[in-house]
C-alpha cells in the first residue's frame, strides 16, 4: 500500500525513541518543518527525561503509539537517535499503521524501526531528524527529506571512487546503521537481505568491531545474495593501541568483492550533514559506473 505525500496543511509528529531531547533543541527543526507549511505535533516525550533516555519505556511506546493511532498525523519524525528504540518496539502494536500507512523518519539508533517495518511490509526515510535539521550545512540533507516526504522524485547521482565495483542492481534498498543491523538478528525486527540493495554507515566504531560484524553477516550469509551494495559514511572511527591495518574500504573489499554485485563507495548518507534521504523498502536502480554513481528510487504509482 502506498503512503499518502504530504500536503501543505498537513500535521506531523515528533516524538522521542531513544535519548533524551528538549524543545530547545529541536527548536530549528520544528521551524523548518512550519516553513514547509506543515503543522508540527510534540509529543509528550519532547522535554522528558529518565536518565539518559527521553521518558520511560512505556512513556515512550505510548507517545509513539499515540501518533501511530491517530489519523490526523500524516508522518512521524524521531527527534534524535542514541539508543533506546529497541527497547520498546516489541511493545508497540503496528495494526492502524498498516492499515492507514504513514511516514515515519529518522536514521542510526532507529535502524532498528526501520527494519521493523520493513518486515511488516511498509516503507520509511532514513533520513535527518529535527535536532539535527535546520542547519546552515544541513541543508541538502533536509530538501532530500522534504522532497521524500511530499512524494517528488528521489534520484542521486554521485561521483566515482577508485575502490567501486561497477556493474547495475534493481532491488528494494534496506539498511542502515551496521552495528545496529547486527543487533537486531534474531528478533522480530531482523529483515531478508537476499535481492536487496544494502546500504550501510556507522560512527565512532573500532575498525576491528567493524570487521569482527562484517564476518558475522558473512557467516550467517547475509551479504552473499546482496544485489548491490551503497558504503556510506564511516565517521569517526577509531583505532586500537595496535592499529588494525585495514579501513573500511578494504574491509568490504575483503568480504563482498567474489559475490559479484556492485559496490559504491563514500556515499553521502551517515552521521554527517550531507545525509541524504533514502527510501527504506522501495524499489530502486543502482548503477556503479566508471563516470560515477546513480541510484534512483523507483516512484511509486497513485
Amino acid at each position: 500500500m502506498n503512503i499518502p505525500a504530504l500536503q501543505k496543511g498537513d500535521t506531523v509528529g515528533i516524538v522521542c525513541l531513544a535519548r533524551k531531547v528538549s524543545l530547545e533543541d529541536v527548536a530549528l527543526g520544528v521551524q523548518l518543518l512550519e516553513s514547509w507549511g506543515l503543522n508540527v505535533l510534540l509529543g509528550q516525550t519532547i522535554g522528558a527525561q529518565d536518565h539518559y533516555f527521553g521518558g520511560t519505556d512505556a512513556l515512550r511506546t505510548q507517545d509513539f503509539q499515540e501518533m501511530l493511532d491517530n489519523h490526523e498525523v500524516k508522518a512521524i519524525f524521531s527527534a534524535r537517535g542514541g539508543y533506546g528504540t529497541t527497547r520498546i518496539l516489541d511493545a508497540l502494536d503496528f495494526s492502524l499503521l498498516k492499515k492507514h500507512p504513514k511516514w515515519i523518519v529518522g536514521f542510526s539508533d532507529i535502524t532498528s524501526l526501520h527494519c521493523h517495518l520493513h518486515a511488516l511490509g511498509l516503507e520509511s526515510i532514513h533520513g535527518t531528524m529535527p535536532l539535527l535539521m535546520g542547519q546552515p550545512d544541513t541543508q541538502e540533507a533536509d530538501e532530500t527529506l522534504r522532497q521524500a516526504l511530499f512524494g517528488e522524485p528521489l534520484a542521486y547521482s554521485v561521483p566515482a571512487h577508485a575502490r567501486n565495483l561497477e556493474g547495475t542492481a534493481v532491488g528494494k534498498v534496506v539498511g542502515g546503521n551496521l552495528i545496529l543491523l547486527n543487533n537486531i538478528i534474531g528478533t522480530a525486527s531482523d529483515i531478508d537481505y537476499a535481492g536487496k540493495i544494502l546500504f550501510l554507515e556507522d560512527v565512532g566504531e573500532y575498525f576491528y568491531n567493524v570487521d569482527r560484524v562484517l564476518v558475522h553477516l558473512k557467516r550467517l550469509g547475509r551479504l552473499q545474495q546482496l544485489a548491490g551494495l551503497v558504503v556510506g559514511q564511516f565517521s569517526d572511527m577509531q583505532d586500537t593501541a595496535v592499529p588494525f591495518g585495514r579501513d573500511v574500504t578494504e574491509m568490504i573489499l575483503e568480504h563482498c568483492s567474489d559475490f559479484g554485485y556492485p559496490i559504491c563507495f563514500d556515499f553521502p548518507v551517515g552521521h554527517v550533514p550531507r545525509n541524504l534521504a533514502l527510501l527504506v523498502g522501495r524499489e530502486a536502480t543502482l548503477d556503479v559506473t566508471a563516470a560515477g554513481t546513480s541510484l534512483t528510487f523507483t516512484v511509486e504509482q497513485a
